[in-house]
């Protein structure tokens, strides 16, 4: 657990440092095109996209990794710095993760609640439309979600959240309502009612402090997911939208020279893998 916290904070903090690395480091503008610019290898320069000189000689090759503190993981397609842009890519994945995991777990939290302490009719309208949400496939929600709304709004990351925070709310709601019907019968809380406790103070005093662990135990795998999600919308283009980057878009623009430069879209990958990784062997840690 100590070492996927120290890594998910070395992740985090590597992205958050993105302009420094690209201004100070770098001293590249990871968003602006770069075709016919030049870089130092070596001691000499090197054009960024060389031209093709096989076949008919169509079409450039953006220039590859390589020591040096302009373009450490090559170019991109366009001659943008593809490390500079990995960092910046994580700043934008990471914030809607984050962001989408908190508005699945608020919610959740409040229909799971809700639905466990109220019962009732209030119990069965929210168990039925948790069931509707649970009845399609987390991805195709997703993408359907976002091929509808991203018309009005293409490439809000806001929107993202949204769409990704609303997506996995039954995964989290079914549980907690579970629980707070666990508690409600428990003992403790038996004797907190017959000492003259209250709705409110049953609710606030011994029900939320169980319910919030709980969502804590939730919330790495959650965001693990909602990662994954993202990604997968903006390789599809339904997600987030250029001049935006994410580690998604960052895949889906190196597609195209995942034969010449496959470092383009498998930095992004990786990236993608390793931070999942971690989150959810923080996750196991959390629940040991």
């Amino acid at each position: 657990m100590r070492v996927a916290t120290a890594g998910l904070l070395l992740v985090v903090l590597a992205c958050l440092l993105a302009p420094l690395y690209a201004s100070r480091v770098a001293g590249v503008d990871p968003f602006r095109s770069n075709v016919q610019g030049t870089t130092l290898r070596a001691g000499y320069p090197q054009a960024v996209l060389a031209q093709n000189t096989a076949g008919l000689g169509l079409g450039a090759t953006p220039i590859g990794p390589g020591w040096s503190r302009a373009y450490l993981l090559g170019a991109d397609g366009q001659g943008r710095d593809v490390a500079a842009r990995l960092l910046y890519g994580g700043r934008l994945s990471l914030f809607i993760a984050a962001g989408a995991t908190s508005v699945t777990l608020l919610l959740a939290c409040l229909v799971g609640v809700a639905a466990g302490a109220l019962g009732g009719v209030v119990d069965a309208v929210l168990r039925w439309l948790l069931d509707m949400l649970w009845a399609f496939p987390v991805f195709l929600l997703a993408i359907s979600l976002s091929a509808v709304l991203a018309a009005s709004d293409a490439g809000n990351p806001l929107l993202t959240i949204a769409i990704l925070g609303a997506v996995y709310i039954p995964y989290v709601a079914r549980p907690v309502r579970a629980q707070v019907l666990t508690l409600l019968e428990a003992e403790f809380v038996q004797a907190a009612v017959s000492l003259g406790g209250g709705p409110l103070h049953i609710l606030r005093r011994h029900i939320l402090p169980h319910v919030g662990r709980t969502l804590l135990l939730f919330a790495p795998t959650v965001m693990a997911f909602a990662l994954l999600t993202e990604a997968s919308l903006s390789v599809l283009g339904v997600g987030v939208q250029p001049p935006d980057a994410s580690w998604g878009t960052l895949i889906a623009d190196g597609q195209g020279l995942i034969y010449s430069r496959p470092v383009v879209a498998v930095a992004p990958g990786l990236a993608v893998v390793v931070t999942v990784l971690l989150l959810n062997r923080l996750a196991d840690g959390l629940r040991r």
